[in-house]
């Protein structure tokens, strides 16, 4: 008993030591996603899009959160903290945070003011969370994906299929499909 404690402390010991410079590394390269990937917002969205199209992007999004949402955390320490994904969907679109319970005032595309909340509930249609909606520069919604994206690859593949205008011609499942197959 003792000896398969010690191979078993041991064993660990030894993951611990291997994997600990990658976890290390991980944690360093982590940026905080409201700092390096969300823009700041003073809550008029039509300043957003004004701004998209200054910078020449192609768009904002906005994602739609709350605080007790699991998945939403999730994409924001495993994805949206990525300095990768950080700097690959700056270059295309401004992202702004979207509290689905929020009281701030917001003032949406087509220059309405009403609250987060609203705004997420009543215009957007907000039932789970999170909402990752694309926007072009009209202010026109053109891609809403509703969940946390399984991955960072899949959440690049999301901005390129809003990005690219392929959303116009298949949907996201079969994009998918179609950078899969183009992979092999």
């Amino acid at each position: 008993m003792i000896g398969s404690f010690r191979r078993l402390f041991g064993a660990l010991l030894w993951l611990a030591l291997l994997a600990g410079p990658a976890l290390a590394q991980a944690a360093e390269e982590a940026r905080d996603p409201y700092q390096y990937f969300f823009s700041e917002s003073f809550g008029d969205f039509r300043e957003e899009l004004a701004a998209a199209r200054e910078q020449g992007k192609k768009g904002v999004m906005l994602f739609f959160e709350m605080d007790e949402c699991p998945f939403c955390h999730r994409m924001k320490q495993t994805i949206l903290n990525r300095p990768d994904v950080q700097a690959y969907f700056r270059e295309r679109f401004i992202g702004v945070s979207v509290d689905v319970e929020g009281d701030v005032e917001i003032t949406d595309f087509e220059g309405r003011a009403m609250s987060q909340k609203d705004y997420a509930f009543k215009v957007n249609r907000v039932r789970a969370t999170p909402v990752i909606a694309f926007f072009d520069l009209e202010g026109k919604r053109v891609v809403r994906y509703t969940g946390a994206t399984s991955s960072a690859e899949e959440f690049l593949w999301l901005v390129d299929y809003a990005a690219d205008g392929r959303y116009r011609d298949l949907s996201f499942t079969k994009y998918k499909r179609e950078r899969r197959n183009a992979a092999k």
